[in-house]
């Protein structure tokens, strides 16, 4: 079985994969630095507890946008596993070519979420990831990597309500029943969800207009996916497990090759 692992900037989600079925999933917080044996005693844990043997781990294959704990990670992969990871970023295979002005700026996670989409449904195709961050990646037919834009996330527009004004809670992030919102909780509400759908409308539109592309699919990820899925018509597909597919697809095209021992600062 395959452990595939995205390293978020709030958590980590780790796959186990028998083939394209993720027969385990779990998540573990990214924001809290761990020791590497922090990091292996849970990993065994939570393998543990979803009946699979650290023995039955056969690869393992980690996407990081934290450099930070990736040191103890990958320590802790090694220590406890018995697996060199491989490390999503320059060096390794990934089917697909960037063409924007500097491919070196493009975070794994895109990139991954691009081999995804365009593996499983093809091209043209704008994948929105909306994790901390909300992405919109645009692959052409060929699956090239042509243009990204990032905004802040739900999560992150909410933080900055309720920690840059006085009076404003902290609330659940869900859609209100109403736009038209009478009081201080479904106001905020309304704002952000109905703020993000608008948004993504926008982007979306403006990103097949420039483009010039016909029949561009546009396919969802992350956390928030669902909610804004289900409002939003110009969104085709959403697929919570989009990222652990794309890991998977990467891992088989590298599986042949020695993983690189990578070199990560330390701070175990």
């Amino acid at each position: 079985m395959l452990l595939a692992v995205d390293v978020g900037n709030t958590n980590i989600a780790f796959g186990v994969m028998k083939g394209e079925k993720i027969v385990a999933s779990f998540r573990m917080m990214s924001q809290t630095a761990h020791t590497s044996d922090e990091y292996g005693n849970n990993l065994i844990a939570m393998l543990r507890n979803n009946g699979i043997d650290r023995n039955e781990i056969e690869g393992i294959i980690i996407s990081s946008v934290v450099p930070n704990i990736m040191h103890a990670l990958v320590n802790s992969m090694v220590k406890y596993l018995g697996k060199q990871p491989y490390i999503v970023g320059p060096g390794i295979k990934t089917g697909i070519k960037i063409v924007t002005k500097n491919p070196n700026e493009v975070g794994p996670d895109l990139v991954v979420g691009a081999v995804a989409a365009h593996e499983m449904h093809g091209g043209p195709a704008i994948i929105i990831d909306f994790g901390t961050a909300t992405t919109y990646v645009l692959i052409n037919e060929n699956g090239d990597f042509e243009a990204g834009v990032v905004s802040p996330g739900v999560r992150i527009s909410a933080k900055a309500l309720w920690e840059d004004t006085a009076k404003l809670p902290e609330i659940e992030i869900k859609k209100p029943s109403s736009i038209l919102a009478q009081e201080t909780i479904s106001s905020m509400q309304a704002g952000l969800v109905y703020g993000q759908i608008g948004q993504t409308k926008y982007i979306i539109n403006e990103m097949k207009r420039e483009s010039g592309y016909e029949g561009i699919k546009v396919i969802a990820t992350g956390g928030l996916g669902r909610l804004i899925s289900e409002e939003c018509e110009e969104i085709d597909i959403y697929d919570p497990n989009l990222l652990l597919q794309g890991l998977r697809i990467i891992y088989e095209k590298n599986k042949k090759t020695k993983p690189k021992n990578e070199e990560f600062e330390d701070r175990d």
